[in-house]
């Protein structure tokens, strides 16, 4: 495993006390009502109103703000000055936000994270262990009876889909002004694969940055939908088109031109697969390649992150790929990812790092 230097710092020797790791340990044990407790400061705006107070506020301050019951304000400011996310002046009674939450209140990161869990994650993560030993969603089966979370999102209630889509294109749209420079740039590229194009994000960005591209969205039927629909009107839309296909299918094959495409675009959408369908996804994409094509995968590695909490966020990810989306994917290390794309007949040329909240993309070609 070849982590990055921060990442090294923080992954291969001890670096807490006795103390300090009996806490965590603790931290840990209470994590499920640690994080709804805080859910609720920020919910209920008790950390708003700490935010936006001069001198903090007392526990009485906060009932007449929020209108909660006294024993309501107890619980939570009680349990949330041990969390961490808030201070107490012991001579006054008033409580002020801490650093941290400040972070839970306002960094993007977090308040997406929060939601994608308590409203796509928290119920299934009690099936986390029959998921691990079973090698299937367990934890999606309280929404519905598909296999994976992809054949259901298009049904998933309207909450729970605004949650999973915040996450993906939160993480996906921070890079894409930079994957458009790399694309457009540095390929020349007018023909172009969206490959798990979801709701047509990428398509339209592209048909935007550069008048002549043209792009076909592959995607599972009900994605196409709407993929269909979001971009109806939209400028460019003229130029994108769908294409239906389950690339869990092994006979799924990428549509074949007599001309094969300039580029073939897989962003946040390899970690939905097991390794083994990953190597025959790559193979279908290389049988639509010719030595021109370039495959660019936009991944967030985990292990290649500039700063240790992005990879906690991503390892956290795996989980829940494994309890909800499809039970047998994550988030790939470099290694895992380079190996699929050696046994899947294609060849690394170069990786992008840092795009974004933490993406990398791999350029890759078919081997000579």
């Amino acid at each position: 495993m070849e982590l990055s230097p921060e990442l090294k710092k923080k992954y291969t020797k001890e670096t807490l006390s006795a103390r300090e790791a009996q806490r965590l340990a603790e931290f840990i044990a209470w994590g499920p009502v640690v994080f709804q407790a805080s859910r609720l400061m920020v919910k209920l705006g008790i950390l708003d109103l700490l935010r936006e107070s001069d001198n903090g506020m007392t526990r009485e301050e906060i009932c007449q703000k929020t209108g909660l019951s006294d024993y309501a304000v107890k619980c939570l400011t009680e349990a949330s000055l041990c969390i961490g996310t808030i201070l107490v002046d012991d001579d006054t009674d008033r409580f002020t936000l801490s650093k941290t939450g400040w972070f839970l209140l306002n960094d993007p990161a977090t308040r997406v994270n929060i939601d994608f869990n308590h409203d796509v994650n928290y119920e299934g993560w009690f099936c986390l262990e029959e998921s691990l030993l079973n090698g299937k969603p367990e934890g999606l089966k309280h929404f519905g009876p598909w296999p994976t979370v992809y054949e259901g999102l298009s049904c998933l209630p309207e909450q729970v889909q605004q949650s999973w889509f915040g996450f993906d294109h939160f993480y996906s749209d921070s890079s894409f002004p930079e994957a458009l420079e790399i694309v457009f740039r540095h390929h020349h590229v007018r023909s172009l694969y969206d490959v798990g194009g979801n709701t047509g994000r990428w398509a339209l960005q592209c048909v935007a940055y550069d008048d002549d591209v043209e792009v076909t969205v592959l995607d599972l039927p009900g994605q196409i939908g709407m993929m269909e629909q979001n971009i109806r009107g939209q400028k460019g839309a003229e130029r994108i088109g769908g294409h239906a296909i389950d690339l869990l299918d092994p006979e799924a094959k990428l549509p074949r031109r007599e001309q094969a495409p300039d580029a073939i675009w897989m962003s946040q959408f390899l970690d939905c697969f097991s390794m083994d369908e990953i190597v025959s996804i790559l193979k279908r994409a290389r049988e639509a390649m010719d030595e021109n094509t370039r495959l660019f995968i936009m991944e967030t590695l985990w292990d290649r992150q500039r700063y240790e909490p992005a990879a906690f966020c991503l390892t956290m990810t795996s989980l829940y790929f494994a309890a909800i989306a499809n039970g047998n994917s994550k988030m790939y290390c470099t290694e895992d990812m380079e190996q699929c794309i050696n046994q899947a007949g294609l060849q690394t040329e170069h990786i992008y790092d840092h795009l974004g909240q933490g993406h990398s993309i791999m350029v890759c070609k078919r081997k000579d």
